[in-house]
């Protein structure tokens, strides 16, 4: 068995292992991390020999931490990166090379819609009938965005809502809410076999998608960091927060994965205010007495249009997975457009917790 983990702001992980009456043998520990001693690689491969391979992330990291000469210094690596690689081997999780991705970035569209192609896409990703999919979203309105389990009036101001003309949106993840103007977000959505974050608990799938926006965020010369649970951060503050949705697949079996991020590149903060309801609670939450402090915008720390962070995140995709330019197919526009009339653009949906 073969598993690998890049760790979040790390380097790669790579395990290979054998599995005999129910425990690990022949395990082998590489990667392009850095380690001192050098024996301490032997260590790691020694405490998990034997293994049952039921243990967890948890009990394979404390077998690791414990075999660890007391002078060991990780660079890149961690006991816990090593332990998600073997049970990523033991899921038999997929890489991002073991797939052709595909990319969809359309003409502007309705906040209605892009709601509706997010889980429309999503299911025929976990029916196997679309690869995996990278859409970046253009907004042709602006909107609020809440997570499907928020309260609408708790959220939304709809006396701002109404004077800014935007639009009201319920997402199907979780998550908090969001404000979106057509030239100020950069929104995209991966839709992903689940077989991709096989052995990653809910918390780790979430750094684990984010790690190329990070890269790509570095190749424009910004040092970002994914913080849990679901925002990408920098010394400067926020720039984007994710959120995701579980998809089962036909009669039940292994899915999908929808992570969808929503990124200032630019933010009228005076209007965020006015149609956010922000409270006390959350801002408590994060450290910051104003809301206007959480986010920093990209255009201020690029210095570059919108357009060119967007194709420059496209062709860091590109350069580390692959990417073949795709479309929206004329069948999952008229499934999204029937979602959009029968649930995303209702009130019974987006009010469905009032």
């Amino acid at each position: 068995m073969h598993g690998e983990y890049k760790v979040p702001g790390g380097k790669l992980v790579v395990v290979d292992l054998d599995v005999e009456g129910g425990a690990l043998r022949n395990v082998r520990v590489a990667g392009d991390f850095f380690l001192e001693p050098d024996e301490a690689i032997l260590a790691i491969d020694a405490a998990l020999e034997g293994a049952p391979a039921t243990t967890d992330t948890a009990g394979l990291a404390a077998r690791i931490e414990a075999a660890l000469p007391d002078s060991t210094v990780m660079l890149g690596l961690s006991a816990e990166g090593v332990a998600i690689a073997v049970r990523r081997a033991l899921a038999q999780a997929t890489e991002w090379s073991d797939y052709d991705w595909q990319l969809i970035h359309e003409a502007p569209q309705s906040p209605a819609l892009h709601m509706a192609l997010d889980e429309v896409i999503t299911a025929e990703v976990a029916a196997g009938v679309r690869p995996p999919t990278l859409r970046v979203w253009e907004w042709d309105s602006p909107a609020v965005i809440i997570g499907s389990f928020q309260s609408l009036r708790n959220e939304v101001d709809p006396a701002g809502v109404e004077r800014h003309g935007v639009n009201v949106v319920r997402r199907i993840s979780g998550g908090g809410a969001m404000f979106a103007e057509p030239s100020s977000t950069i929104t995209y959505s991966l839709a992903v076999p689940q077989s991709l974050v096989s052995g990653l608990s809910f918390a780790d799938s979430y750094a684990y998608l984010d790690d190329w926006v990070l890269e790509a965020l570095a190749d424009m010369g910004i040092k970002a960091w994914y913080q849990p649970l679901n925002d990408i951060a920098t010394e400067v503050g926020k720039i984007a927060g994710a959120a995701q949705k579980r998809v089962v697949g036909p009669d039940g079996g292994p899915g999908a994965v929808l992570h969808h991020v929503t990124m200032a590149y630019d933010i009228d903060a005076d209007k965020m205010l006015e149609v956010l309801r922000i409270g006390k609670e959350k801002m408590s939450d994060k450290g910051t007495r104003s809301a206007k402090k959480r986010v920093d915008p990209l255009r201020r720390q690029t210095g570059l249009p919108r357009q060119v962070v967007i194709e420059r995140m496209i062709d860091s995709f590109r350069r580390r997975h692959g990417l073949t330019d795709g479309h929206v197919t004329d069948a999952e526009l008229a499934r999204a457009e029937g979602l959009v009339r029968t649930k995303f653009a209702t009130e019974e949906w987006t009010a469905r917790v009032p």
